[in-house]
């Protein structure tokens, strides 16, 4: 029976050898069969791994997230063939904020045996470098768009940070940080403090937490940047 391998992908930069260590790159190496979002930046990353086997030889099936309906035998084709088979992110931890969570519940009804393997997770990251609370945190993926919904929302996380005394990370889609950025300096108290990480492990990286009345004297500029945004006292 074969095993499913979570593989995590780099969050941006272009070495792999310093994110991704020998053991995970080892097992990558090994496998030929491949579930992915995207088949044309999974086919780079494979490559960055030097990966043995032809790329004209790997078996690369496309989850479609926009598809709730997608046909999971065809996904799962390789595990069924008793083959070992990796599911790779667009960028970090399979199944986390991802969707491939899916397919590993999948896996886990038809009784195959899930490998996560080492590798960066952003939303850690940026928990490890912001200073906040540690031992009690919540992701929240992405806030709402509405503007109404966003501001009762950052306001009752800011709530959960004080009363539970535990750290709110969310995201954005990169094109819309700034205005999360303008909304939280808008909605949030002065002396909350806000944890801004960008470009984890790129050589643009920057990981700062200042109190929101701090962060109005100098506004980042994020349009388009990969951001983990957190919030704590």
């Amino acid at each position: 029976m074969g095993n499913l391998y979570l593989i995590p992908s780099t969050l941006g930069a272009e070495d792999v050898s310093g994110f991704l260590p020998e053991g995970t790159l080892t097992i990558i190496r090994s496998l030929k069969y491949f579930i992915v979002e995207d088949a044309k930046t999974a086919r780079a990353f494979l490559k960055s791994c030097s990966i043995p086997t032809p790329q004209a030889e790997l078996d690369i099936r496309v989850l479609d997230k926009h598809n709730p309906d997608q046909n999971l035998n065809e996904l799962l084709h390789g595990l069924s063939t008793g083959n070992d088979v990796g599911v790779l992110s667009e960028a970090g931890c399979p199944g986390v904020a991802d969707p491939g969570a899916k397919i590993v519940a999948e896996a886990h009804r038809r009784g195959y045996a899930v490998k996560p393997l080492t590798g960066p997770s952003s939303l850690l990251l940026a928990l490890m470098a912001s200073g906040l609370e540690g031992q009690r945190f919540c992701f929240h993926g992405y806030l709402p768009i509405d503007k109404g919904e966003r501001m009762k929302k950052i306001q009752r996380l800011e709530e959960y940070s004080r009363g539970r005394k535990e750290t709110q990370l969310f995201i954005e889609a990169p094109y819309r940080n700034n205005q999360l950025m303008a909304d939280l300096l808008q909605y949030l108290s002065g002396e909350t403090r806000l944890c801004i990480a960008a470009d984890i492990t790129t050589a643009e990286e920057s990981i700062r937490t200042l109190k929101v009345k701090d962060w109005k004297k100098q506004k980042p500029e994020l349009h388009k940047h990969p951001v983990v945004f957190l919030i704590g006292e």
